[in-house]
Parts: structure tokens; sequence; C-alpha cells
């Protein structure tokens, strides 16, 4: 196969990373979300999500003008993928619930018959394949009813969404033992308020963001809490959150101190209220908004403050940190009068830097996704020294084409030079990763780039009814480093390929 050369070649840059095994507990899967993947977007008694809404109401915003009202049908093929995962091997399957889809009204005082029987399906049949339920609370599709009660901005959010945890940890606990409570707050926070490219679309950068940052802070600190006092002693998981970092290097040695500050605006407004000993927003970025607002002529700062007893409750709330890496970004202070893009892809405005790329990164067909493996290893080192020694688990790591083809070269190196990456941090760094996600099991609806942008290990036919699926180079790759526990793809594996 084409991609053996490149296995090849990389034997000698892996020849210095202390071995090419991975450690015996390291555990590997893939990952999906109710939206992109399941379909039946109002079958029985689900109700509106707030995507169900944005992709109706927006066509416009969504590059083809498609929906996720079908979606991969898993709905109704949930026993296929799970049998993909099975035939890769894979330790764990990360998918997400649809709290529409489980709670219609978005609150415990109904709860859908119909939603327990279809994620109770899905656990148990996992459990039969020998494969561990990673289950995500909550992957952008908030109840459309919560939404129009101003939802993530609304304070009273963190006690629905305890309330809501509470239902799944008690129905579906006893077999499920690692939960992740919001996917990436930087999408629907920061992405959705001040670009507006996230449901529910709704502008306010500056302000809405902040609000929504704060909130889900709470959110996630009050589901844990309801875990450890309610679930943990009989069900013995674990919880914890994850975002998307990028990792954020200077462009130029000057502009360390703007790269550091972008990093804490990125990784430190959602890591540093629950992973730093301290608690509460990073210092840095509190000031800057303080500051900024008060210049600007606000009473108070944009950026809602902590109270004792809120830092207090968010404080410590994480048995590992979940986070999802795709690419990197370069910083640099922005130019007197320079106009600043929005963050997180262009600039931050409230920290005056400027993000970019370097000539040599090679980019992908997602415009916002450069290929840089180093970065990753960059970030769980940074993350290590500002947080200490805790388990990471990386919960999304992937490659976007528009290809259809199962011939995916670049989408099989990417995987490659990232998992090499990822055996320097744990061999050389010392630092505590136990596990490897892969984004995403099979093509899906990519949100705004609707169905024109590809992750799959498996490619998807949108355009047959029955969605088939067929494995991609990339799946056979991945497979093969999953059944070794190892990148030393030796020519056995290869050859039952």
């Amino acid at each position: 196969m084409w991609w053996l050369k490149a296995v090849a070649i990389s034997l000698s840059v892996c020849a210095v990373l202390g071995g090419r095994d991975f450690p015996p507990e390291f555990i590997f899967g893939a990952a999906s979300a109710a939206y992109q993947v399941e379909g039946a977007w109002n079958v029985n008694d689900k109700s509106l999500s707030i995507w169900d809404y944005f992709a109706h109401t927006y066509p416009e915003k969504i590059i083809d003008r498609s929906t996720g009202d079908v979606a991969c049908d898993s709905y109704y093929k949930w026993k296929t993928d799970i049998e993909l995962a099975s035939k890769m091997g894979l330790h764990f399957y990360r998918f997400s619930i649809s709290w529409p889809r489980l709670l219609p009204s978005g609150f415990p005082n109904y709860i859908s018959e119909d939603g327990k029987r279809y994620y109770n399906n899905i656990i148990n049949t996992l459990l039969e394949k020998r494969i561990q339920p990673v289950v995500t609370l909550y992957h952008f599709d908030l109840p459309q009813s919560l939404q129009d009660l101003g939802g993530w901005t609304n304070p009273l959010i963190a006690d629905w969404f305890a309330n809501y945890a509470r239902v799944a940890f008690s129905l579906f606990g006893d077999r499920v033992k690692i939960w992740i409570t919001l996917n990436e707050p930087i999408s629907f926070c920061d992405i959705a308020y001040n670009v507006g490219t996230q449901a529910p679309g709704y502008i306010s950068p500056g302000v809405g963001n902040y609000i929504c940052n704060k909130n889900t802070m709470l959110a996630h600190a009050k589901a844990y809490r309801v875990y450890d006092k309610e679930f943990r002693s009989k069900q013995n998981g674990k919880v914890s959150l994850s975002n998307q970092f990028f990792w954020l290097e200077p462009d130029t040695k000057s502009d360390e101190q703007a790269a550091e500050n972008a990093r804490q605006l990125m990784v430190g407004m959602y890591s540093h209220p629950i992973f730093s000993k301290q608690g509460g927003w990073p210092p840095v970025i509190e000031r800057i908004i303080a500051e900024k607002s008060k210049e600007e002529g606000f009473p108070y700062s944009r950026l809602p403050a902590f109270t004792e007893e809120e830092i207090e409750l968010v404080k410590g709330t994480y048995d590992f940190m979940g986070f999802n890496f795709y690419t990197s970004r370069t910083v640099r202070n922005a130019k007197p009068g320079e106009e600043i893009g929005a963050w997180p892809f262009e600039g931050g405005p409230d920290i005056n830097i400027i993000l970019g790329v370097r000539g040599e990164w090679n980019n992908t067909d997602a415009w916002w996704l450069y290929i840089t493996p180093d970065g990753i290893r960059k970030l769980l080192g940074w993350l290590k020294k500002e947080y200490g020694d805790i388990e990471f688990l990386i919960t999304e790591n992937g490659c976007a084409s528009s290809s259809p083809d199962v011939d995916d070269e670049v989408r099989v190196q990417y995987y490659k030079e990232h998992l090499e990456q990822v055996l320097v941090s744990i061999n050389e760094d010392k630092v505590r990763v136990t596990g490897y996600t892969a984004w995403t099991l099979m093509d899906n609806y990519e949100w705004t780039d609707g169905y024109s942008i590809k992750f799959g290990l498996h490619y998807v036919d949108f355009n047959d009814p029955n969605r088939t699926r067929t494995p991609r180079a990339s799946a056979e790759y991945y497979a093969s480093v999953v059944k070794s526990h190892s990148l030393d793809v030796n020519n056995k594996i290869i050859d039952e390929l």
C-alpha cells in the first residue's frame, strides 16, 4: 500500500521516541456526535434542537444548504456503526446523547422512552462487542425550547444542564464509566456569539460569548458535583469536559507575551477555573478585559466575575482533562490601527493580537485546518506545565478533505504524524496521556460545512438512501495501530489488510 512507504520512512523519526509501542493501558477510539450522525430529527417525541432550527431557518449559512435531518441515518443504522468500530478493534466509541431526544421538553419532567431505548441499545451493544462507551452529554444540540429562554446566556442553564446530567447518570451510569459533560464550549460560545456560524447564530461579540463562557463553567461544575455526590460511590466513573485547543505560538520572539495571552484566552478561559489550584478566570485575561471594558464606557467588565462561592464550586471538577486538537496558529501583536479579525480564527480584539499560519504548514480542504503535528506535543507540554501532572484524554483529532476517495493518503499521514508526537509526549516529556480518539468514525454532517467536508475513517455515500459506509485506507491504518498497540505496523498486520 502507498502508506507503507510513509510508515517505513517514519521509522528513523520514531527511533528517538523511546519506543514505538503505546503503554499497555493506553486506549484508542473514534468519535461521533448526535446531530452529525443520527438524523431522525422529528421521529417519535424528539423535540427541535437549535441545530434543527438553525439549519432549517438559515440555509444560506450552510455551504451546501444541507441539514442534519437524515445525516448518516444512525438512528436506524446504529448497529452498522458499532460493527465498524468492532471491526477496527476500537477500545471505545465516543458518542453524544441528544438532549432533546432524551428530554423533549428540556427538563426532566418528561423522559422519552424512545430516547432511553435508543441509547440503551447503543450502550448495551457496544459492551457486548467489548467496546467501552464514552458518552458526551452536550455536543451543540440544545433543545430549542431552552434557547427560546436564552440558552447558554441564561444563568439558569447551569441548573437545567445539571438536572439533565442527573437523568443521564441515573439511566446509563451503571454501564458508562467515562463521561464528557460539554464538547467544545469555544464553538458554541466564542464561535457562535463572535461570528454567528454556530447555532444559535446570534452575534454578540465580547458580551454574549463571555456570558456563555461563565455559564458553561458553572454547568459543567454542577453536573460534576451531581455525579460526585449522587453516583460516584456506586458507579465509579470519570467525568470531565472537552474543548478544542489550537497550539498558539509566537510569530517572532517579540510576540511571546502575545502568544501567552492568546493561550490564556483560548485554553485558560475553559481550564483555569477547573484545573488550576487558584480557580477563577486567568488573571491576565480578567485584568485585560476589565481594563478594556472600562475604556469602552462599560460600568463593569464584559467578562462576568465569579463569586468566591462559584470559584470553589468550579475548581477541581475533573477526573482527567479531555481536549480536541486539530491545528495551530501563530500569534503576533496587532499594529496600531490594524483591523483585528474575529476570535478564535483570525485574531483577538480584546487582547490586541493577530492569528496567522506559517508558510511551511500544509493546509487541508477545511480552510481553518493546517497540518501541524508538533503542535499537539507542544500543547501537551504547556498543559502539563500550566496545570500539573494530570491525566489527559485526547477526545478528537482528525483531518479534513473534500474528496470521497477511500485512498486517503493525507489523512493516514496526518494520523501517523500526530500519533508519533503523542508518543514523544508520553515517552520523552512524561505527559500522562491515556487515550486517543480519531475524529471521526465516518463522514457526517460537518456543521456549516454541511457534507462538503469529510473527516471520516469511513466514507459515507450521502447520495445513497442506504447511506452506505466504506472503509478508507485511514481506517485500515488506524485499525492496524489499534490492534498492534504500536506504530510499528509489521508485515503480518499489513498482509492482513
